[in-house]
């Protein structure tokens, strides 16, 4: 069976505070303190220390590749006013027959505890529903990674369940390297039911006016 999309539209979404767009060079220097960030080190599998050509690789090849060949899309998120590098939104491991995709999100120390996680990942969600009429979208997350758990129950995901010891997360050691330990992963799911009064719900809790659009 074949479908007639096999890649998203390259585009850019926007809600009242942040621009979520493709990744540009002039992202590069902001990318790589936000990927040494120890939270983003523990809890990723991105290069560790995560340098200059790391960067360059991602926004120049990796993160436009996602989206040509199928595989999902990648967002820059942006605040509106500053223009400064919140995060990422990445979706990923898309089954177009299926209309579902996995989700997943990095945001820069300098932006937590603004909302702007659970902002990001809402307006991607909404766009992923109701314009490429997709029909499921998973996350996983690690047991001890709360944060991200937060940003998933605030978009109305469902926990469905453990998958023990699926995850390699890293930690530090003694002498101030890093190393790998295993932990499960959390199953989430959204589905396009599941979106009601959630965007009321995150506007209001967050202290901003529910918005988005995308071109």
């Amino acid at each position: 069976m074949t479908t007639a999309r096999t890649m998203f539209p390259d585009i850019s979404i926007s809600t009242e505070r942040l621009v979520l767009r493709p990744f540009e060079d002039a992202d590069i220097p902001a990318l790589v303190e936000m990927m040494n960030d120890e939270q983003v080190t523990a809890w990723t599998t991105a290069p560790q220390p995560y340098t200059e050509a790391d960067s360059r690789e991602w926004v120049t090849r990796l993160a436009p590749a996602e989206r040509t060949e199928g595989r999902g899309i990648v967002f820059a998120v942006t605040e509106f006013l500053t223009q400064r590098l919140v995060g990422i939104v990445h979706l990923k491991d898309t089954d177009w027959r299926v209309r579902a995709s996995e989700l997943a999100y990095v945001v820069a120390p300098w932006a937590r505890g603004e909302g702007y996680a659970s902002e990001a990942a809402l307006a991607v969600t909404q766009w992923l529903f109701r314009d490429q009429r997709f029909e499921r979208l998973e996350l996983r997350t690690a047991a001890d990674n709360v944060a991200s758990q937060q940003v998933a129950q605030k978009i109305g995901c469902i926990s469905e369940g453990i998958l023990r010891g699926a995850c390699i997360a890293r930690t530090r050691t003694d002498d101030g390297g890093w190393t790998d330990v295993r932990t499960d992963l959390i199953v989430w799911s959204l589905l396009p039911e599941d979106l009601e009064g959630v965007t009321d719900q995150l506007a209001e809790a967050s202290g901003y006016t529910a918005f988005s659009e995308w071109n």
